[in-house]
């Protein structure tokens, strides 16, 4: 098929398609990070959310109706869907609708991915797509989600399920699938002990993304099968997955990079570590997260802030920032900023020295402060004098030390409550 009438073909698909975004759940391997919001809506990459990942993908990939579910801590990332993802023309049959747990079906909250889905059933079939994909909120990647609609479409398939190749090692803590030759699955298991390895390749498993394209009206009846089945967890991955596999034509995508053939770029940032380390790829000088592909590019809110202000030039308080992303608003005052991601309305006083760290918005780091290897949530107000990262014996008795020595630091762990009722909005910007 020549290419102008692949990508015609392509736009027809993702105009068929309603994408699925699952952001209700917490994300509690992110520690505090995740108190008092829901894992899709940290801060990532010096100006976005996690959640702008998926959704940028559903734009770039022509798919324009989209509902994002949400449950826990919801409000954080309900001020930035309102605020950054308003854009779509509803005269055009385009939404991006956020919907929460309303017990809409019976008096529970969402019981599984499946069931969050289940639960909003009447809201899909109101919008009559022909195919609908399900996406998980809180992975950073890009991807064409155009071309597996495509390949799940020309597979006849009832299920697409999108996949990573990894290390049969890394594969035990994934879904994994069993495929034939052609990529038809024959078995899907759960953190197996002994995965099972793509064909002709003895190393490498095919890993679940929990990136699902169904036809719609076949996801509908396995939905309803699955809420009347005894004992179901009321997962995708525990229970509907491997209960159509024998029946029906389940195919997997591999998420490959188009131009090395190799894995495509995908981070779970579920963890601190992981978390931490996502970031810190982004400062290096040539990053396989691209943020400035203007080809592919990452949508999100925006403050209207001022420009990044770099204040005194001393020989011992000069204000500098080397290999570091810094966003608007931020005032580095004769302090040294080196390999950090500094987010929007940060002042960094002097004297004092920031590296390998994650600064979130609104932060205050006062005089003569040393700060390595942290993340600093939002609101934080820094101390004179304080120094993190040095000693992480002492930084535990305070602060969370992650197993691979990041230190996580929260407004409450400063005795700083700013999320109670007394704290007044002028005393966190």
């Amino acid at each position: 098929m020549p290419k102008s009438q692949h990508e015609r073909y392509v736009s027809v698909l993702t105009k068929q398609t309603m994408a699925l975004v699952l952001a209700g759940g917490r994300g509690s391997r992110l520690k505090q990070l995740t108190d008092w919001r829901a894992k899709p809506s940290v801060h990532f990459g010096g100006k976005f959310r996690i959640i702008d990942f998926p959704l940028s993908n559903c734009i770039n990939s022509g798919i324009r109706r989209i509902a994002v579910l949400t449950q826990y801590k919801a409000d954080s990332l309900i001020k930035h869907m309102v605020n950054g993802w308003g854009f779509l023309r509803g005269e055009f049959g385009e939404f991006i609708d956020i919907i929460p747990a309303q017990q809409r079906i019976s008096e529970d909250w969402y019981l599984g991915t499946a069931d969050a889905v289940y639960q909003n059933i009447d809201i899909i079939r109101n919008r009559a797509p022909e195919y609908i994909v399900i996406l998980a909120g809180d992975h950073v990647y890009k991807m064409d989600y155009g071309q597996m609609i495509a390949y799940h479409v020309d597979n006849q398939a009832d299920l697409t399920i999108g996949c990573l190749e990894v290390s049969l090692e890394e594969a035990k803590g994934f879904g994994v699938m069993h495929v034939e030759n052609d990529h038809m699955v024959k078995a899907f298991v759960e953190k197996p002990d002994n995965p099972p390895h793509i064909p002709g390749r003895e190393d490498v498993a095919l890993a679940s993304m929990g990136i699902y394209v169904f036809n719609a009206s076949f996801l509908y009846e396995q939905l309803i099968k699955d809420a009347a089945t005894p004992g179901s967890t009321r997962d995708f991955g525990s229970d509907i997955i491997p209960s159509i596999i024998e029946k029906y034509r389940v195919y997997a995508y591999p998420f490959l990079n188009i131009q090395t053939g190799g894995q495509a770029y995908w981070r779970d940032v579920g963890t601190i570590d992981s978390y931490w380390q996502a970031n810190m790829e982004l400062v290096s000088v040539d990053p396989e997260m691209n943020l400035y592909d203007q080809t592919w590019p990452i949508w999100t809110y925006q403050a209207q802030n001022a420009p990044a202000k770099f204040v005194f030039d001393d020989d011992n308080r000069r204000g500098t920032a080397v290999d570091s992303m810094v966003s608007g608003g931020v005032v580095i005052s004769g302090s040294t900023v080196r390999r950090s991601l500094v987010f929007s309305d940060v002042r960094v006083n002097s004297y004092g020295l920031v590296e390998d760290s994650v600064i979130l918005p609104k932060v205050n780091i006062g005089r003569n402060s040393v700060i390595k290897k942290a993340i600093l949530d939002k609101g934080c107000r820094i101390p004179e004098g304080t120094v993190i990262g040095e000693d992480l014996q002492k930084d535990a008795e305070r602060f969370y030390v992650s197993p691979g020595g990041v230190v996580l630091v929260t407004p409450e762990m400063l005795g700083q409550e700013i999320h109670k009722a007394d704290w007044s909005e002028e005393q966190l910007s």
